[in-house]
């Protein structure tokens, strides 16, 4: 697939900061080593629906990383695929009566759309499932020769991981058993499904079922299970151990933990990551923002509206990337009232000396992407701007550059 265009990111002078990202799998704050390139895997969108913000709100999370990493000088090969085989793709295409690869056709496009919109730079590689098959069936074939996978032997003869076989599943999520089940039965797994091995057990190859969509392999007609596509593309762009796996914190289990057990039992290395890293939820108005509930807010309805996506991605940054929070009309007003403030301020002549806020921003990026922090230091400089503060003739334009390189937003 092709991804979006390309954003333009400039080269800020002065000293970098190098990045630390919190890690799930260790529970703790970390510093990320990455090598000349650096290399991160963010698990994409099954395009049945809009993109809406908590999409939005992850992939800025990651999009900083990337920044960060741009700006203490490393390349980035960033890998992100695209789910366009899958049960709520079908349900909805279903349900709406229109074939699923328009479906996902469509809202593919109206996505790259959005992620162009809010300057997210785009990854290198967008990857999809169904153009992925061919090297999913290859490894759904070594999982069942090293006996990491079984055939169910019924009417559909389905292939399940067992998701002990590397003696280490549950690194990553760090939860019990207990948790892992309730978690298992909410996203995506079949715990009740007859002539499983183990209720944990996870789907790697769906056989054909009427009124589905399969592809003929060796393995017999059918399509791939949902971690397994992420780790066999993960693997084949990036290679084992690469610098950060994403996505919201609602992957961690299932789809992470099998994610890096695949991709593990396959290669017999470990880890499948160096980092495990997640960003929080978005609610609306304190409820938690859902399909089921019909209080999805879409990027595209807002940029519908007129609102200028700079302001959607500052109201966005102006929370933690790890904290569940809300989105409010006051949450777009603030991010409205600080992009037209920083104009303001970047669009005159002269300003205090911009090397100090600069330092504090990187500071605070670097920090785990403390962005809320991150916010408050060019606010205080457009503020003194703003006040008649300042001489320097360069500050609006470093700080603009700044601004820009390092948060994403174009003033």
């Amino acid at each position: 697939m092709q991804p979006w265009s390309s954003v333009p990111v400039p080269q800020v002078p002065g000293t970098p900061c190098p990045l630390h990202l919190f890690d799930t799998a260790a529970g703790e704050i970390r510093p990320t080593e990455p090598g000349p390139v650096a290399r991160m895997y963010v698990c994409g969108i099954t395009p049945y629906d809009a993109t809406h913000l908590g999409h939005a709100a992850t992939y800025l999370a990651f999009d900083l990383v990337h920044r960060v990493w741009l700006d203490n000088g490393h390349q980035v090969h960033y890998v992100q695929n695209v789910t366009d085989i899958d049960d709520p793709l079908l349900e909805r295409a279903e349900r709406d009566r229109e074939d699923w690869i328009v479906l996902a056709m469509r809202e593919t496009a109206l996505f790259r759309e959005d992620m162009e919109a809010l300057r997210v730079v785009p990854p290198a590689d967008f990857i999809g499932a169904v153009e992925s098959i061919p090297e999913i069936v290859e490894a759904v074939g070594k999982l069942l020769s090293s006996g990491a996978a079984y055939r169910v032997n019924d009417q559909y003869p389905d292939i399940y991981f067992r998701h002990q076989f590397t003696g280490r599943f549950g690194y990553e999520s760090n939860y019990d058993e207990t948790t892992m089940r309730a978690f298992f039965a909410e996203r995506g797994g079949d715990p009740d499904r007859p002539g499983k091995e183990h209720p944990l057990d996870a789907l790697v190859w769906r056989a054909a079922r009427d009124g589905e969509p399969s592809w003929d392999s060796e393995l017999g007609a059918g399509r791939p299970g949902w971690h397994l596509e992420c780790s066999v593309i993960a693997l084949n762009w990036l290679g084992l151990g690469f610098d950060v796996q994403g996505g919201g914190s609602d992957l961690i289990f299932p789809h992470h933990e099998f994610s890096a057990a695949h991709a593990e039992s396959l290669t017999g290395e470990f880890p499948f990551a160096k980092h495990y890293v997640h960003a929080g939820m978005i609610g609306l108005d304190g409820e938690k923002m859902s399909k089921s509930k019909g209080n999805l807010v879409f990027v595209s309805r807002l940029r519908g509206d007129r609102v200028d996506p700079m302001a959607i991605r500052l109201a966005l940054l102006d929370g933690h990337y790890r904290t569940d929070r809300s989105w409010t009309a006051d949450a777009l007003t603030g991010g409205t009232a600080r992009l037209a403030r920083w104009r303001e301020a970047v669009a005159l002549e002269a300003a205090p000396a911009a090397e100090p806020t600069v330092a504090r921003l990187r500071e605070r990026l670097a920090d785990d992407l403390d962005t809320q922090q991150a916010l408050r230091a060019v606010d205080a400089w457009a503020d003194e701007a703003l006040a008649g503060g300042g001489s320097d003739r360069n500050a609006p334009r470093l700080i603009r550059t700044a601004v820009d390189a390092l948060l994403g937003v174009e003033l």
